[in-house]
């Protein structure tokens, strides 16, 4: 019987630390890709605070995870999409958050970025194209 991959978008909207939303919808997310679905993430919201570069989180005692936002272009998980809006409440830019690329096997291993800033009205369109949408 040949299935189709479905298609998994995990949707980020708790800041990264504080909680343990943030660190378990990354594990989930690499637990999902480590069984070949096709993962993509959405970060809205405080969420887009889990990509943001240089995080310190020594005063508060715990891990730094936001490093392993750079090895998802290793389990092949290429589409990071930021609401451009969230951003803008935030008083953030793209310029904030790390750079997280993927080497395309397609594109002679060319290096492209993941993180793709959408409107709230493409991110609309992202979910609906969807098979499942797991919130975190």
């Amino acid at each position: 019987m040949d299935e189709k991959i479905k298609k998994f978008l995990y949707v980020n909207r708790k800041a990264p630390y504080g909680t343990i939303y943030a660190l378990e919808a990354l594990e989930v997310v690499l637990i999902g890709a480590a069984f070949d679905q096709d993962v993509s993430l959405a970060f809205l919201d405080d969420g887009v605070f889990q990509l943001v570069k240089n995080q310190k989180t020594d005063g508060i005692g715990v891990k730094n995870f936001s490093p392993t936002f750079r090895a998802l272009g290793d389990y092949d998980v290429t589409k990071l999409f930021v609401e451009q809006e969230s951003l803008d409440e935030r008083g953030l830019t793209a310029d904030d958050l790390q750079d997280i690329i993927y080497e395309d096997e397609d594109d002679d291993w060319a290096e492209k970025p993941s993180i793709r800033i959408v409107s709230r009205a493409e991110m609309a369109d992202v979910m609906a194209d969807q098979d499942v949408v797991l919130s975190f």
